[in-house]
């Protein structure tokens, strides 16, 4: 790689850095090209991507973000996963990892704070931004009637209680 090609990839790195929402290191020492070829086609689909680069370039393009802490994860073969929604990345990986042992989540960012490799896994476990909105939707789309039956139960187990004791004094 020619200098130019090292600042262009520096360049590329920072600019991943100050805007991914979510950032993931991996060791990836023994992974086969088809393997890797099969996360980045499963980050691409998803909207996140995989990007491989040496050490000490990836250690410079950290140099002036808010996420330099991550900056210990760089040791041996690492590669970094990332996309802007917080769970994409984290989830992808984790499920790859699965089935790849030679692929050690070692942590990561979520905006300004560093993760290590349980955070990177919660994160994994969270349901993606789509599935919460599909969620609010089907919360909001609940039949009117169903939340008016809610809301006046409590109302109608009152009014049985008065009855109760209305009918008991009555019979007395």
């Amino acid at each position: 790689m020619e200098r130019a090609e090292k600042r262009e990839l520096v360049t590329t790195l920072s600019t991943v850095f100050k805007n991914a929402g979510v950032i993931v290191v991996a060791h990836n020492k023994g992974i086969t090209v088809s393997q890797m070829n099969d996360l980045r086609s499963r980050m691409r689909k998803a909207g996140a991507a995989v990007k491989v680069a040496k050490n000490r370039l990836a250690m410079l393009a950290l140099d002036g973000t808010e996420i330099a802490g991550i900056k210990g994860l760089f040791k041996g073969p690492t590669m970094i996963a990332y996309s802007s929604d917080p769970v994409t990345a984290p989830k992808i990986v984790s499920e790859f990892a699965k089935g790849n042992e030679k692929l050690v989540v070692l942590g990561g960012a979520l905006g300004k704070s560093t993760l290590d490799a349980s955070g990177v896994k919660e994160l994994a476990e969270l349901p993606s931004l789509d599935q919460l909105r599909g969620k609010l939707v089907g919360l909001l789309q609940t039949p009117a009637t169903r939340i008016a039956g809610v809301l006046q139960a409590p109302a109608g187990q009152l009014a049985r209680v008065f009855n109760a004791y209305a009918t008991k004094d009555s019979a007395a």
